[in-house]
């Protein structure tokens, strides 16, 4: 129960890895503050992991409203008394293309959601952290900002890579707060998203959607894709006390299929 006392922040909560998030939070003792712009979809996915709804609560809010942000974290604070951690789920993730095939008004949005939405979400949460003496914020980049994406989403990677400078020099400006600010970076994830992919490519390639999955897998030294929870492990040890003297770093939950030097 390494969150036992803790209230979190996840935003993005849905199917995939959002929802994982919030299931290990609650596993580890924590109450969790959950957003998503699908208000609809949240209370549903909320419902299934807090039928009372004691250790939850869902606010509709996507992460480039600050206002939305900020209400968000007024009525957490308001049920749980405080606010001792963030992490930050939501994202664009959903263009494919190449850089220069992705038309110039959707690069700016992708940019728009995962950085400047990501630094939106901060701001929104920072005064409840300060009042709180300190907490950890968690973000979560992509493999896709270290080497090529073999399926090409054009900005996405791009976008992933600035949120490393974005944790950096917040994990600089909020240290005196002490405030946390780390980074999990997954590479695929088996969940629904990736689920979806290989049964695309299996239909396109006339073979099994297992056939896709082995094939991704048959490039990590484990030989097995992390899924959206094992992601949700690192993220939890970031929220929790345990790495307390942990900031501005990194964890890559990839299964080995890189080695990070």
């Amino acid at each position: 129960m390494v969150l036992d006392g803790k209230t979190v922040l996840i935003s993005g909560v849905g199917p995939g890895l959002g929802r994982s998030c919030a299931a290990a939070a609650l596993r580890d003792g924590a109450n969790v503050i959950a957003t998503a712009r699908n208000l609809e979809r949240l209370q549903t996915v909320m419902a299934e992991l807090d039928p009372s709804g004691d250790r939850t609560l869902a606010c509709g809010a996507d992460i480039m409203d600050l206002d939305a942000v900020t209400a968000a974290v007024g009525a957490g604070v308001t049920k749980f008394g405080s606010l001792d951690g963030v992490t930050n789920v939501a994202a664009y993730d959903a263009v494919m293309g190449t850089l220069l095939e992705t038309d110039p008004e959707t690069f700016r949005a992708v940019l728009d959601v995962n950085v400047f939405g990501t630094t939106n979400l901060v701001r929104g949460c920072v005064p409840a952290l300060r009042a709180n003496g300190g907490g950890s914020i968690v973000l979560i980049g992509s493999q896709s900002a270290h080497k090529p994406n073999p399926v090409p989403q054009g900005p996405y990677g791009p976008s992933k890579a600035a949120l490393i400078a974005v944790a950096r020099d917040l994990a600089e400006d909020l240290g005196s707060d002490r405030i946390r600010v780390n980074t999990v970076v997954p590479t695929w994830m088996w969940g629904p998203n990736v689920e979806l992919y290989c049964q695309w490519q299996a239909g396109e390639r006339g073979v099994d959607p297992a056939d896709i999955k082995a094939e991704i897998e048959s490039g990590m030294a484990l030989r097995e894709m992390p899924t959206d929870a094992d992601v949700a492990e690192a993220v939890v040890f970031f929220l929790s006390d345990r790495s307390r003297m942990v900031t501005g770093q990194r964890i890559i939950v990839n299964a080995g299929e890189y080695f990070d030097t």
